[in-house]
């Protein structure tokens, strides 16, 4: 099934990539800093119609659409275009994220980087890939050599979980913090070893389904800000290199 995955990822993506920096419209859904476009809906929709047709019998769990489908061991996990903010102020960083779980546990997962045209790629057992190279996290263990990346969530307003303060503590300790807008491309850096570690709160499960494989498949480690492990439903998700978790985990503690 990951062939399938792949094909439709990156189908998915040129429907993307051929929206990009053309009229599209806008609507809101929580506030006005929660975005979806029609590009959103149409990659949604090519997706979720090719595990109709190709799968029928397959749930889907998917961000525009919600839930559907039968009761079944397979769930599908979709993001048809993580990073709408960036796409939709030309901003060239957003993917397409398919996770795909067989009773309750991640199996495969694909993140497509639309406009850098790279499609990383995991199956559980079977290692990450980035277009067909093995990946390996970074093998740094200190925090002040680190370069993290993180994320806001749409209330960041009401600063949930002190996000601004661990983003400020962080900051101060790490050689740089980023700030990239798509936690699907984050989470395949920190597996490439470009990051050191990701941190965010209250992700959705079609943000992190593939992108936790991947980084788990690259030889990181990932739980929530205690150290426990976790599952795609998590509202706290720290991603690392394995070797500079605690270190963060002690900061996040703190703040």
């Amino acid at each position: 099934m990951i062939d399938d995955i792949i094909k439709i990822a990156k189908e998915a993506g040129s429907v993307i990539k051929d929206g990009f920096g053309k009229n599209f419209n806008i609507e809101f859904k929580t506030n006005e800093t929660n975005l979806v476009t029609d590009i959103d809906k149409a990659s949604e929709k090519l997706i979720t119609d090719f595990v109709k047709k190709n799968y029928p019998s397959h749930k889907i769990l998917a961000e525009e659409s919600g839930e559907s489908g039968s009761n079944s061991d397979y769930l599908w996990v979709i993001d048809p275009l993580d990073g709408t903010t960036n796409f939709a102020h030309g901003i060239p960083i957003f993917s397409v994220s398919i996770g795909l779980q067989k009773n309750g546990q991640t199996i495969a997962g694909v993140v497509y980087d639309v406009m850098r045209d790279v499609l990383y790629s995991a199956e559980l057992g079977g290692g990450a890939f980035a277009n067909g190279k093995k990946l390996h996290v970074s093998k740094n263990d200190k925090l002040g050599r680190s370069v993290l990346v993180t994320g806001f969530p749409y209330n960041i307003a009401e600063n949930p979980d002190n996000a601004l303060e661990k983003f400020a503590a962080l900051t101060k300790v790490a050689r740089a913090v980023r700030r990239l807008g798509s936690a699907a491309i984050d989470l395949c850096y920190v597996a490439s070893g470009v990051f050191d570690g990701f941190w965010e709160v209250y992700l959705h499960p079609w943000d992190v389904c593939a992108g936790k494989l991947i980084v788990e498949e690259a030889g990181g480690l990932v739980t929530d800000f205690e150290g426990k492990r976790i599952d795609i439903f998590s509202q706290k998700f720290l991603a690392s290199n394995s070797a500079v978790h605690n270190s963060i985990i002690n900061i996040l503690e703190k703040n």
